[in-house]
């Protein structure tokens, strides 16, 4: 992409952390001198979605929630700016004809409208773990079928994505996925315990929203990102490593035959990734924090626990198991966060609803097409809710 051409973007989840800075990233590229937003989705937060709409100039804006579309109409009334609400909106703002798309809705939710614009060729910047993690075989075969481009986002897959070498993937041994340890780290599990919603919110490096940050304290988000590899990358599970770095500095690293391990480094700024993202195969001048390696003085790295992190153990149990384990796994976490949220169970149960979920859903067979991944999807969410209405009734 020169800087002559406009590029025709669409934003999935525009009113997220990862939406913002996305949006921020394309300011900082040219904004409308260089792209073309073709359309913004949001859920809650309409004044949000209308500032975003407004200033980006994008053609399409949609709430999730339907029951907000008269809202979002009123509210961007005179502006030129279409509106759509609901399912059917986000999947209009899918099929319109950008050539690059965020994936960053949260939750399983941004699942149908991410192959939707996948099947008709978009490029896909991936956010979103629930594609890979719930249905991936068929998110990969449809990106591939499509002809567009699976570019990752996470910053840790962002990490692998640039320094996995195509041309020497036959020496690939391992990739090793970093962790912060979240807020939690040094905890006893026993402390651990009586954990609260907003205490776990707490991130000690990363500005996030409370489902990502939650699930970093938990360690889910580290679970689920070890099965996203396994379909971006094509390893095996033996292959995957999660290595704990408190400084967020390494993002993730590759182990290659020869011995040698390349990382990429940088400060913990979801722009990074998101700019690469944007202008792949190319670099942008992006204004980030530089690293001052002097500054820095040390970088730590240990063995996480899995036994104050039982989400890593489930994710290995998910990838030897196959079948629809992930997508099990997924779900259970899902609706046990709203209940930790909720004060209806603890810090540690979450953990125990998913693996209960997984049991119950062991020879499940893999999805072959979305709607048996949203009929697991709602057998698991099933299962967790009376796994959680057992336990909060003993």
């Amino acid at each position: 992409m020169t800087t002559s051409e406009h590029h025709h973007i669409t934003i999935l989840g525009s009113t997220g952390s990862i939406g913002c800075s996305t949006l921020d990233v394309v300011a900082q590229l040219g904004g409308r001198e260089r792209f073309v937003v073709e359309a913004l989705t949001g859920n809650g937060n309409i004044g949000l979605l209308c500032e975003q709409a407004r200033a980006a100039g994008a053609r399409l804006a949609v709430t999730a929630d339907e029951g907000r579309y008269l809202e979002l109409k009123s509210a961007l009334a005179g502006t030129g700016i279409a509106v759509a609400a609901g399912p059917s909106g986000l999947q209009e703002a899918a099929a319109r004809a950008a050539d690059w798309v965020m994936a960053a809705i949260v939750g399983t939710a941004g699942l149908a409208p991410t192959l939707t614009a996948a099947r008709r060729g978009a490029d896909i910047a991936l956010a979103n773990k629930e594609c890979l993690v719930s249905a991936g075989a068929l998110f990969v075969r449809t990106v591939a079928e499509g002809g567009g481009r699976l570019i990752p986002v996470d910053s840790e897959h962002s990490a692998i994505f640039q320094a996995l070498e195509d041309d020497q993937r036959h020496a690939l041994e391992r990739i090793v996925l970093t962790a912060s340890g979240g807020p939690f780290r040094t905890w006893s599990r026993e402390a651990m315990a009586g954990v609260t919603a907003e205490i776990a919110r707490a991130h000690p490096n990363w500005s996030m929203g409370l489902k990502i940050s939650i699930g970093s304290a938990s360690m889910f988000n580290k679970a689920l990102e070890m099965i996203e590899a396994k379909h971006l990358f094509d390893v095996a599970p033996e292959q995957i490593e999660v290595i704990v770095h408190p400084q967020s500095i390494v993002h993730s690293m590759v182990g290659y035959t020869d011995g040698s391990v390349l990382a990429q480094l940088g400060a913990p700024d979801m722009r990074t990734a998101i700019g690469y993202a944007l202008t792949y195969p190319a670099r942008p001048a992006l204004d980030v924090e530089r690293l001052d390696f002097a500054k820095l003085a040390r970088l730590d790295f240990e063995a996480p626990d899995e036994v104050r992190f039982p989400a890593l153990r489930l994710a290995r149990t998910a990838l030897t198991r196959g079948g629809l384990q992930g997508a099990a796994m997924n779900a259970a976490e899902e609706v046990a966060f709203e209940a930790f949220v909720a004060g209806r169970i603890g810090f540690l149960d979450m953990a125990d609803i998913a693996e209960t979920v997984m049991e119950r859903m062991i020879d499940w067979p893999a999805a072959e097409d979305m709607d048996a991944v949203f009929a697991g999807d709602a057998a698991a969410r099933r299962f967790a809710a009376e796994a959680i209405g057992t336990r909060a009734a003993a």
